[in-house]
């Protein structure tokens, strides 16, 4: 690549640099992508995956559903990734839930699918062998809240005010997830307390009960506070984090004795790998180890 299409890229806007198809290779586009990942070039390994529909608040329409799926499916095969950030490309929104005007317009065979690929999407997430990260900067709410819920861990911003389940005082409820992800990070009573009062919880107070990991200083965003994390979980070495994220998932589903079996089993791949002798040589050597997920 000659200097001048060098420059040339890198001074696009994050929304027209992104990945085709989700791809790594970065390219300038016309169509606008409403959803898309995005490396981060100053913190390798970090790469972040960003709702790009500013003008309705990042709420999921059809597109930005499917696009999310095809960058999750990117990013699931993707070696060269240690951490995804979810995140809005637009200061001070994150996701409003479902697009409700489009909604409006659907029949209900096409209601009934956005639901069964919305549950699909956040499955997806869900299961991505990467640590994940929701950067919360605004709304959360609805399927916004069940999006970050998929997620491994959540930052809120310290200016955020709503964050919340509302579809009871909507005449329905949670319908992608919200009723038991809500449930298995709040416990049952706080997930009732949420959901039956259909309130929202500003970010000190979704700290405060456990919905959220981390709030933003202020003056600073939560991408900004999730980077940070992200710094300090992409600097341990990728295939341990990959197991300990399987094994810490699956122990909700397993008795003891078999989880700590599964744990056993997790824990005796990881020993002829090339990053733990690395890090015993390191160790020995006195200095930070180099891992390379191998």
């Amino acid at each position: 690549m000659n200097s001048m299409l060098r420059v040339n890229i890198l001074r696009l806007s994050p929304t027209s640099v992104q990945l085709s198809r989700c791809s790594r290779r970065f390219i300038s586009t016309p169509v606008q992508k409403h959803a898309f990942l995005e490396r981060v070039e100053t913190h390798p390994g970090i790469v972040s995956l960003a709702l790009n529909r500013p003008q309705a608040k990042n709420a999921i329409s059809i597109a930005l559903l499917q696009q999310l799926r095809e960058c999750l499916e990117e990013a699931h095969f993707d070696k060269d990734i240690r951490v995804l950030i979810l995140k809005s490309t637009t200061v001070g929104s994150f996701c409003a839930g479902a697009d409700l005007a489009e909604r409006r317009e659907m029949t209900q065979p096409q209601v009934d699918k956005f639901l069964t690929d919305l549950r699909g999407a956040l499955g997806k997430l869900e299961a991505l062998p990467i640590p994940t990260i929701a950067a919360i900067d605004g709304p959360a709410l609805g399927g916004g809240l069940e999006l970050s819920l998929a997620c491994d861990l959540r930052v809120a911003g310290s200016e955020v005010t709503k964050i919340g389940l509302p579809e009871t005082g909507l005449g329905i409820i949670p319908g992608a997830g919200g009723t038991q992800r809500a449930t298995r990070v709040l416990g049952i009573s706080r997930a009732k307390d949420l959901i039956f009062t259909a309130r929202s919880l500003t970010a000190q107070e979704a700290l405060e009960w456990g919905l959220v990991s981390y709030v933003s200083d202020p003056g600073t965003s939560a991408f900004d506070r999730a980077l940070v994390l992200a710094q300090s979980i992409a600097k341990n070495a990728p295939l341990a984090l990959r197991a300990a994220k399987q094994a810490v998932s699956r122990s909700e589903d397993l008795a003891l004795e078999t989880g700590l079996d599964f744990e056993r089993a997790s824990y005796e791949t990881l020993l002829p790998t090339k990053d733990r002798m690395e890090a015993l040589q390191a160790f020995r050597e006195k200095r930070r180890p180099v891992f390379r997920g191998e």
